[in-house]
């Protein structure tokens, strides 16, 4: 290998690894900015209902506003939860019909001007709470309980990463609304 040829490889590799060193470092910045809108979403409600709460799993905030109406006991890692849900994308500190993505509650599609086509995919759903889940959202689920009405927040870290689904881009911060109907450990 000549001298020059080898000086090249090594001025590439040394602008590799600032480019990937740029990049890890605008991807920490994009996560901080979701977690602090976030944090000011989870402030508000907690300020708009005394009677919220706030319990923090991982990268995962859950802002519970109906307690549950049953037992102590709570969901658990394995365990089934039915519920109807809604997911928002996270723009800014707020969440709207506009940033609405996708529910399996109709009433909600409705209020947001969504043609219904499929009745049947606005039924309780029945999810697992094992890691077919986005890791944000099963963070959010453990531990709730029957009759929960809560808020479930975490940053793009924590939900589908670098991979774009369907109207959700790359790296989103996500809110998902959800009621629980019931579990089972």
């Amino acid at each position: 290998m000549s001298m020059k040829r080898g000086t090249r490889i090594l001025i590439f590799a040394l602008l590799a690894m600032v480019a990937a060193g740029c990049t890890k470092q605008l991807l920490q910045s994009t996560y901080d900015k979701q977690e602090t809108q976030i944090e000011s979403f989870v402030e508000a409600r907690l300020k708009e209902d005394e009677k919220a709460t706030l319990t923090r799993n991982g990268g995962a905030y859950r802002v519970t506003l109906a307690d549950s109406l049953s037992h102590a006991d709570s969901l658990d890692y394995g365990g089934t939860v039915k519920l109807y849900w809604a997911c928002f994308v996270m723009s800014g500190t707020s969440i709207s019909a506009s940033n609405l993505v996708a529910t399996n509650m109709k009433e909600l599609a409705q209020s947001a001007g969504w043609e219904l086509t499929d009745n049947g995919q606005y039924e309780l759903e029945t999810l697992t709470l094992d890691d077919s889940l986005i890791e944000g959202l099963r963070l959010g689920l453990h531990g709730v309980k029957e009759g929960d009405e809560c808020f479930i927040l975490f940053s793009g870290k924590y939900g589908f990463g670098k991979m774009k689904q369907g109207t959700i881009p790359a790296r989103s911060a996500l809110v998902y609304y959800v009621w629980i109907d019931s579990y089972s450990n």
